[in-house]
């Protein structure tokens, strides 16, 4: 019995050391990023903080976003839309100001989630990637570059796209329809319904991969520009940390940075709209393959959108919509960048981006 007690006793103290083992090493790892733990609370309040950042951002811009859109898919043979002033005057005369937010509903119910996600991982894979530099590197005090920030930010934006992309889908297909199109989507569930009935499921998925592929340049590089510029500037002025900077400052770090992303990614946003509209009879305009022709164009996959609207329609044809894009990219961006901190401030979140 006590050669037992003394195994007993054993395991007992291998047991105990290695839990305290596993709490040293988490305590090392929130040390090393210098970040307190996360707790569900703290957690739940910057998951808020975001949604309300897309929701305000992207409401801000609704009717610009509805321009975008309709320019994008719109037959180059039958010009309804000409132009930012011109298109949003056309919209408001023939369907009044609730033309100007079609689809606004459906768009924050995918924006609101997909802005939470966004920005929520953005602050858990900065933490991550921060804590394997520190250790490869063997800097304590070492912080996110710029590229760091990129790839951080680009983690953010595919977790955030794949997780809402069938909303995105069916945002999309409501905001071409007008009131002289035929009715086939009443709401967002039953659109959702009838493109997984009368389609299948993998039609809610249509233009994923340029998506995703877009989505890395063009978050990653709203992050990283917008992160860098903080950073230059409270090192150029002098400033202790970023609570210093204005939101007038921060506004215009994220317009910056909204500019460049956009810009870069907007062909791959231009193909991804297609790819979603082709097999549907019901779009307001579809761009014909021969220019004479009214059947929707199919698409076999990514490269061959990118061929088929070269082809037919030439290279500008993929910065269709970018002037409204652009106007609207700008305030969005900044917009969503300063409501997520400031409400992160009001609801006392402890962890900031970059922080």
């Amino acid at each position: 019995m006590g050669s037992e007690d003394a195994a007993g006793k054993t395991g007992e103290s291998a047991a105990v050391s290695t839990a305290v083992n596993f709490a040293e090493q988490a305590k090392d790892f929130h040390e090393g990023v210098k970040a307190p733990n996360r707790s569900f609370l703290s957690i739940c309040k910057s998951l808020f903080a975001g949604g309300v950042a897309g929701g305000v951002s992207r409401t801000a811009v609704a009717p610009l976003e509805r321009l975008k859109i309709l320019l994008q898919v719109q037959n180059p043979h039958s010009i309804r839309y000409n132009g930012t002033v011109q298109g949003l005057k056309y919209i408001w005369k023939t369907e009044g100001i609730r033309g100007l937010f079609k689809g606004n509903g459906t768009n924050c119910a995918r924006i609101v989630p997909n802005s939470a996600v966004k920005f929520f991982s953005y602050d858990e894979a900065s933490r991550g990637i921060l804590w394997v530099y520190r250790q490869q590197t063997g800097q304590e005090d070492a912080e996110l570059t710029p590229l760091l920030r990129l790839g951080a930010g680009a983690c953010a934006g595919i977790l955030a796209m794949s997780a809402t992309y069938p909303m995105d889908m069916v945002r999309g297909r409501l905001t071409v329809q007008t009131e002289k199109s035929p009715t086939q989507y009443r709401g967002i569930f039953h659109a959702v319904r009838t493109v997984f009935i009368e389609e299948g499921p993998r039609a809610l998925y249509k233009g994923w991969l340029p998506s995703v592929i877009g989505v890395v340049p063009y978050v990653g590089l709203n992050f990283a520009v917008y992160e860098s510029l903080k950073d230059w500037l409270i090192k150029h002025n002098g400033l202790e940390d970023y609570s210093e900077l204005g939101v007038t400052t921060k506004l215009l770090c994220g317009a910056a940075a909204g500019t460049v992303g956009q810009t870069v990614a907007y062909p791959l946003d231009v193909i991804r709209r297609r790819m979603q509209m082709a097999g549907w009879k019901h779009a307001t305009s579809v761009v014909t393959g021969d220019g004479k022709s009214k059947a929707p164009v199919e698409y076999t996959g990514m490269i061959d959108a990118f061929r088929k609207t070269v082809r037919h329609e030439g290279f500008g044809a993929l910065y269709k919509g970018l002037i409204p894009n652009s106007v609207k990219v700008v305030p969005s961006i900044a917009i969503a960048f300063v409501t997520y901190e400031l409400v992160k401030d009001i609801l006392g979140v402890e962890m900031k981006i970059s922080e």
